[in-house]
């Protein structure tokens, strides 16, 4: 076996590093007392709004 191309023995595979995760947004921030929010992403229009049971919904 080529030893440029094999790992150490014992060694784990290097784990991917992920972003710190920012804390999470409140609904509320978002929806500022309002039952629907439009957002713009990537040149698209979205609307979240609550429903009467108090869940969320995207659309596109």
């Amino acid at each position: 076996m080529d030893s440029h191309h094999s790992s150490p023995s014992g060694s784990a595979p290097q784990a991917q590093r992920t972003p710190p995760q920012q804390p999470p947004v409140p609904s509320t921030a978002l929806l500022q007392g309002h039952k629907a929010v439009n957002i713009s992403h990537n040149g698209m229009l979205y609307t979240l709004q609550t429903t009467k049971l108090g869940k969320l919904i995207l659309t596109k």
